[in-house]
Formats: structure tokens, sequence, C-alpha cells
């Protein structure tokens, strides 16, 4: 998008950066397309149902087809006003946190102590610790400490603390580098540090807070001081390790989350080997992630460099992995996502865009029928059953069973290109048409006219089952050794519709000549003379995986009842996210074997359990978005037959 911002003061972000900084972000965004107009004051949005300007005091048109505005906080003091509370710009405290009625005691962002008000998480905490002081009767209260901020803008590094305005007494150090686009500026009042600015590096903006906090004298590193901690503390060498080292276990690492060195520490000697678990366990590098390098460097000189990797957390909300999600799911039959992150003592309320499709997806799996599907824990293409592109449309792929397809299909793929000025149709790599440029709005009717033609989605957006690749076999090929036309057919009509931990497709070669590609898919048939070669666990990709040999059957029914057995078991134990590759790689092509050949009650078992799960997958989703659009009703056996009932 062509972007425009307007500042109505004379600096971007004035309040954390000087004049100086300030012109560095100017420039740096600029250099990136955006149009930056200082001293803009927007007078009102000019339109007539749908914006189309803004127009500034002086007249001044800005054209406009979206307007973000960043308006600040204030506090929400309507409760407490109507509770006959004392109210000023917030609800006015003391230094214990009690408001005009002792009863009554509030913190945070609604809170005036001294006149001021906070709009920081740091305060908070310091508002939380005068709160407990008050409770039991100690004598100290709240007493505003300096804050920092530490930012991230459109990737650039900014950070400021305490009082950069300069003013009698003070002195400014700074350091200009701006081929590196760096810049440092360091105000010092009495051999003290008051103020910094940092822009494009901050990796010292904590050590510079530190010193400005505890109020220490910098004379005897004042000549290093503005090369950063590791310059200073190393005696003229940069030691970045050694500067972390030396910092005080009271010194703030993570600002968002008002985490200490020494909390770091303590929740590293409590068990937390790895990052995620740190993050978990005290949530410093939790929030924004800008102080993940000096947790890690934490991590490795208290553990003497042995830092776990893994296992992996599910995300940032929790210490629980995947695989302790799932089997805790199941012990203790959960059955809703708020009831997961309940008992299981997520970190944040409502999860994150990590954890909660995860979540869905196990419950899902665990619990078909019972299980509602959230679709607000879905990703944005699942949500709208199409494949968003870079400019905002949408492409639509309607199914064609085994790469197979008709006139009436095809004549109604015209007719909604035509139809909806579609600027392109692709045919896929699957052996399918992909209509794109289609708009969101649009997309419900696109849908009601390819439902009319009896066409269902592709779903080539969904961690599901997008293709069944075919050759055409022994139908038509002098080379097919069976009809892999007509499998292909088969299995897609059977496991269509299927949720998975990923994106999940399936190949069927007539031959060993293999014009499917059958040996780089998630599952894969090679038909010979003597039956069927079933592979698993390949696919493209930015890293290639060929398939391995899973086993050799006889009969079509037996490479149905393998296909949707491993199928199950994938979608039993597989990770959320988590391709057949990969999965198969860390849990061994011999566990895999070990579950679905010795057994045959254990395969059928598995078959059964995704037989019953397409009961409740949806036959097409769009069609219960569509009044009146046809649609075809699978009962769970017409869509899969296990060995027996296969004619």
């Amino acid at each position: 998008m062509q972007v425009t911002v307007l500042h109505i003061m004379p600096t971007l972000m004035e309040r954390q950066l000087d004049e100086a900084a300030g012109w560095l972000l100017k420039t740096a965004l600029e250099t990136r397309g955006q149009t930056i107009l200082c001293g803009a004051d927007a007078a009102e949005i000019v339109g007539d149902g749908r914006v189309q300007a803004v127009r500034l005091k002086d007249g001044t048109d800005i054209p406009a087809d979206l307007v973000v505005m960043a308006v600040g906080i204030r506090p929400s003091v309507a409760l407490a006003r109507e509770a006959g509370l004392e109210v000023g710009r917030g609800i006015r405290v003391d230094d214990h946190m009690v408001t005009s009625d002792p009863k009554v005691l509030a913190v945070g962002e609604c809170v005036e102590h001294d006149g001021q008000v906070y709009g920081l998480v740091a305060p908070l905490w310091d508002m939380c610790r005068a709160l407990a002081d008050g409770l039991v009767e100690a004598p100290s209260g709240y007493k505003p400490a300096a804050t920092s901020t530490k930012l991230k803008v459109a990737g650039l590094d900014v950070f400021s603390a305490g009082d950069f305005s300069g003013g009698d007494g003070a002195e400014d150090i700074v350091l200009r580098d701006a081929s590196r686009g760096i810049y440092k500026r360091v105000v010092v009042k009495d051999d003290r540090i008051v103020g910094a600015v940092l822009y494009g590096d901050t990796a010292d903006g904590s050590w510079y807070f530190d010193l400005l906090r505890k109020g220490e004298s910098v004379a005897d590193i004042r000549d290093a001081l503005i090369f950063g901690q590791a310059f200073a503390s190393g005696g003229g060498q940069a030691d970045p390790n050694a500067a972390v080292a030396v910092v005080s276990d009271d010194a703030e690492i993570c600002g968002c989350n008002g985490v200490s060195k020494g909390k770091v520490l303590a929740c590293i000697d409590g068990g937390a080997h790895s990052l995620d678990a740190v993050r978990s366990g005290c949530k410093a590098s939790a929030s924004c992630g800008s102080c993940t390098g000096i947790v890690e460097t934490l991590l490795a000189l208290r553990l003497g460099g042995e830092v776990e990797a893994g296992p992996k957390t599910m995300c940032k909300c929790t210490s629980f992995g995947h695989d302790d999600v799932r089997r805790e799911i199941v012990a203790q039959a959960m059955r809703s996502i708020p009831e997961v992150m309940q008992k299981l003592h997520w970190s944040t309320p409502d999860g994150c865009s990590s954890c909660r499709p995860a979540h869905n997806y196990y419950l899902l799996c665990a619990l078909p029928g019972d299980y509602k599907d959230d679709q607000q824990s879905r990703f944005v293409n699942e949500r709208m059953h199409a494949n968003i592109q870079k400019d905002g449309t949408y492409s639509v792929v309607p199914r064609m069973w085994g790469g197979l397809t008709s006139p009436k299909e095809l004549r109604a793929i015209a007719d909604v290109v035509e139809k909806f000025d579609a600027p392109m149709v692709k045919v896929t790599s699957g052996q399918r048409l992909d209509i794109f440029g289609i708009k969101k709005e649009d997309l419900p009717a696109v849908w009601a006219d390819l439902n009319a033609a009896g066409m269902v989605s592709g779903h080539a957006y969904g961690k599901s089952l997008r293709t069944v690749k075919t050759c055409v076999g022994s139908e038509w090929c002098r080379f097919g050794t069976q009809d892999s036309t007509g499998l292909g057919v088969r299995i897609e009509r059977a496991t269509w519709g299927s949720w998975m931990p990923h994106k999940f497709k399936i190949a069927v070669s007539g031959c060993p000549r293999n014009c499917a590609e059958a040996t780089i898919k998630d599952f894969g048939i090679v038909c010979v003379d003597s039956g069927y070669e079933c592979h698993v666990g390949g696919n493209g990709g930015i890293k290639v995986c060929a398939t391995d040999l899973l086993c050799k059957v006889a009969t079509e029914a037996e490479a149905m009842e393998m296909c949707a057995a491993f199928i199950q078991l994938y979608r039993e134990e597989a990770r959320y996210l988590e391709r057949t590759a990969p999965w198969t790689e860390r849990i061994g092509l011999a566990y895999v074997q070990s579950r679905l050949l010795p057994d045959a009650d254990a395969r059928a078992g598995l078959a059964q359990r995704f037989a019953h799960s397409q009961q409740f997958s949806q036959d097409d989703p769009w069609a219960a978005r569509v009044a009146g659009a046809e649609r075809e009703i699978h009962a769970p056996m017409a869509r899969f037959q296990p060995v027996g009932e296969m004619a």
C-alpha cells in the first residue's frame, strides 16, 4: 500500500526520541516508500459513506482509502466516579495504592498517583509491590522510578530513558554512524547519567538504564561510555558475554514484564534450561522479544554453554510441548480450548496465534462429533475457505476428483472467471484449476455458482487433504499395470474434508515409471503387476523428501485401508504443523510399520476411527454458507469401506 503518516508534532516519536533520532527514523521510513508529514494537524475525514481523504487544518487534502488512527489511551474511570471515588485524570491513589475509600485499592493505567498517569507496564509492578507493602503495613510506598522505552518500529530498534532534553549543567555524549544508521546520545549531569537515546543499536539500553536508575557515577568510564558496556567493562575490549555477566542482579532485563537479571537466573536455576522454558517461567523475552539476546547469553553463562534446544514448547504461553497437550486432553477428557488453558495453567488467558489453532485441531481429532470447531482459532485461509494473495484478493480451487473433470465443470469454471472478472486461471501441480483475483465479498457468490455445478472445495487453503494426483493408468496407458485413476478417485472421495496436522497430499501412479510423482507425497501408491506399493513421508517444497516404502499389498481394498490407517496414525500422533516427512523422520519408519503391519486388528481400528471422524468432516465448507447450494452428503461407509466390504 502507499502509506502516508500524519504526525502533529515537528518530529516523530517526540516523547521517546530527540530531534536527531526522530529525523533518522523519518528518513529510514521514507526510504521504504512511506510519506511522512510532520506538523500535520488533521481536521476531518472526508468522504460520503467511504473515506476519500484526510483534510488538514491548513486545508490540504491527503487522498486516502483507509485511515488508521493512533489516539493513545486514557483511564476508564466511569465506574470509580459512580462509586464516589475521588477521580482526577485517573483514580487517585496514595503511596500504597489506596483510593479515597480505604476499602478500595487500584493499580495500573487507570490510577493517578501524585498527578501522574502511567501508560507503561513497568510501573505497574512497582505499584503492586507498594500495594503489598501497604497490606502488611510495611513503611515503603510507591516511588515512581525512571522508566525506559524500548521499541521496534518497522524493524528499526529505538530506545530512550530518563530526561534527554538537556538543560543546565548537562553534557551530551554523542556517537553518529550515518552509514550504519546508528545514533547514540547519553546525557550526563554531575558524572551521572540522566538520559539516553539510542537508534539502530539498542543493545546497551538496559545497561544505560541501570546506571541511570541507580545514579552511579560514570566518571571512571566516561571516555568509553558511549561505546557501550562491552567496551567499557572489558578494558577497551568488546566482550558481550563479559558485559552481561557483570550486570547487577537487580538490573532490569525485560522491560515489558519487569523482569530483572536475578529473576532470570533464578528461573534458570529452577530448571528452565531453554529459551522457551525461561519465557514460560518468568516471562522474560515473552513479549516483544527485544531482550532475547540477553536472555540467551544468561542461559549460556549459567549453564556453561549447555543450553537445551528442546523439547520445544507449544508456544510462549506455556511450558508444555505439543505431545504433552495432546496427552492431557485425552487423559483429562478436556472438551474446549478454555478448559485446556485453565487446566494446563496457560500464562495468557486467550492463548496466541500459535497455540489456539493447535488446540482446535487436537480437540477436533480427539472428539469427532462432540467438539465444535472454533473458526476464530483458524488461520485466515481456513476461515475464508480460500487462499489470500498478496494483493488482498483470494484464489479459489474447486476439487477435481483424481484430476478428472467434465464439460459441465469446465463451463462452470469459465462462467465464474468471466462473471467475476478473475484475472488468471492456472493449472496447479495437483491437477486442478486455480481461479485467482476473487474479491472477499464475492467468495459466497463464487461458491454458489460452483456448488450449483456440483463442485466442492478443493481445500487448497487447509491443513487437510489437498489433492490426490493420478496418472491415467491401465485404462489408457500401455505401461499401466492397475487402474490408478479409479483408485485415486476412490481414495480422494474417502479422505477429502479431513483435518490434519498439516497439508496432506496423495498420489497414485499406475506403474513404476511414476508419472504421478507418488514417491514425493505424504502417502503414495505405486501400482505394479503384483499389487500396490505403499509409500509414506514424502514432500516437495524447500527440502524435498522422497518417501519410504511402507509395505506392499495385493489388493486395492488393502491399499485403501493402509492409506486410511496411516492418515489416522498421523492425525493422532503428529504435532500440529508437522508434515509427514519430519514426523516419520522423528519417530522412525520402523515405528510406523510396527503400528500398521503386524496387527491387522490395530490397523483396522485406526481405519475405523478415521471413517468415524469422516462422518463429521465438512462435506463442503461453503455449502453451509450458501442458501440453496447443492451438496452431496456422504455416509461414512460410502466414503471409506474397510477390507471385506469393498467390492
